[in-house]
């Protein structure tokens, strides 16, 4: 199994929580598109002839590109890799541009599953957050999708900010379900390096994140899906029945994928390699037939905290036997020492040697892996 992600660095504007690579100009876009088909040729063997399940569109905005453009990307994929004839093919897109006549002309391509960055369904939120559109489009732009026909449909909600109160949380959860879409994935708004937002609250123009709002929703949210028919599969992810994301699922579970586009990440098992977040620098480099791109050689460590912290994120949780059967019963004894640290069985549930974090301990994952992490100086087991 693999998968394909294609990075597309254009927005019409920069909401101020992002940190993602992406540029408000589109004046290379024939160029950088050029760049993907050329990159997609030049890394046909990065995958060998594993059989690509999933490609996803992200970004930035994908849904700016024209959809004979996204066509002709996904006809080189299929040109050059191994693609499965029911693979996922996922679309990140913003509601401004899902206009009928965009929606109509994407119903003639590969697409089957839209990425709906909806945020808020408060236009105030969205002005604040600096999102190019509004909060009807936020309403029109999934019935459109699927008035065409689309059925597999995710969005994206952000929670645990400043003008979110609980009750505008409520009802933004409540707008998702009556949408009748299958899946949802949901995040606590961040607070990242050089982005407007961490300007805005080191200049005092803006008040910090509040953790316990962030939390509190979060937990709010868990409870109103599971009452209305979805799976909490992963920490930030929520599906009906046989709807999870398959692209992101196999990054949950360690499988391998290729990168395509400025500032996109490539893993196979042992090495992970990233692309330069620049778009001159990726053109002209791809024109020259030189992948822009630096390697990590994974370590022992490296492989097995990723693991750690990607697998306790999901409903599956973390396989002691798998770890053991991998990398060898000495790391798993070094991890179940770190579980130690928490007694109470409040945060973690071990059944039949599979570590799943409890509701509260997915308040907490990040400490938690970090607390089981293995270290470099550990490798000599």
């Amino acid at each position: 199994m693999a998968g394909i992600y294609l990075h597309i660095p254009f927005c019409k504007q920069a909401c101020h929580y992002c940190d993602f690579h992406f540029s408000t100009s589109s004046q290379y876009k024939n160029e950088l598109v050029a760049g993907l088909c050329s990159e997609l040729f030049l890394r046909k063997n990065y995958l060998k002839d594993a059989l690509v399940e999933t490609i996803y569109f992200g970004g930035g905005t994908p849904s700016l590109l024209a959809a004979d453009e996204l066509q002709m990307l996904i006809y080189e994929v299929t040109q050059h890799y191994n693609v499965s004839k029911d693979a996922e093919i996922t679309l990140e897109a913003n509601p401004d541009d899902l206009n009928p006549q965009k929606v109509k002309e994407l119903r003639q391509t590969d697409i089957n599953r839209f990425s709906i960055g909806i945020q808020s369904f408060f236009e105030e939120d969205l002005k604040w957050m600096n999102r190019a559109h509004t909060s009807s489009e936020a309403q029109s732009s999934v019935k459109r999708v699927q008035d065409a026909g689309f059925e597999n449909i995710t969005i994206d909600l952000i929670y645990g900010y400043p003008l979110l109160a609980d009750e505008k949380w409520l009802s933004n959860i409540q707008q998702a379900i009556e949408l009748q879409i299958a899946h949802i994935s949901s995040y606590a708004m961040t607070v990242e390096p050089s982005t407007a937002l961490a300007s805005f609250i080191s200049k005092g123009k803006q008040v910090p994140m509040n953790e316990t709002q962030s939390s509190e929703q979060l937990l709010t949210l868990i409870e109103q899906l599971k009452n209305a028919g979805f799976e909490h599969y992963e920490i930030s992810n929520f599906a009906k029945p046989n709807r999870y994301s398959q692209h992101n699922s196999n990054y949950w579970k360690g499988v391998s994928y290729l990168g395509i586009g400025p500032s996109a990440h490539s893993f196979n098992g042992e090495t992970r390699q990233w692309n330069t977040a620049n778009n001159a620098r990726y053109i002209e480099s791809i024109t020259k037939k030189i992948i822009p791109a630096e390697i990590e050689i994974l370590t022992i460590a490296n492989k097995i905290n990723e693991y750690i912290m990607t697998s306790l994120r999901t409903s599956l949780g973390m396989d002691l036997n798998k770890i053991s059967k991998l990398f060898g019963p000495d790391y798993t004894k070094a991890i179940e020492l770190g579980l130690e640290k928490f007694p109470d069985k409040s945060w973690l549930i071990n059944k039949d040697q599979i570590i799943t974090l409890t509701t509260k301990g997915k308040l907490f994952a990040d400490h938690i892996a970090s607390e089981l992490f293995i270290s470099e100086k550990d490798e000599h087991y």
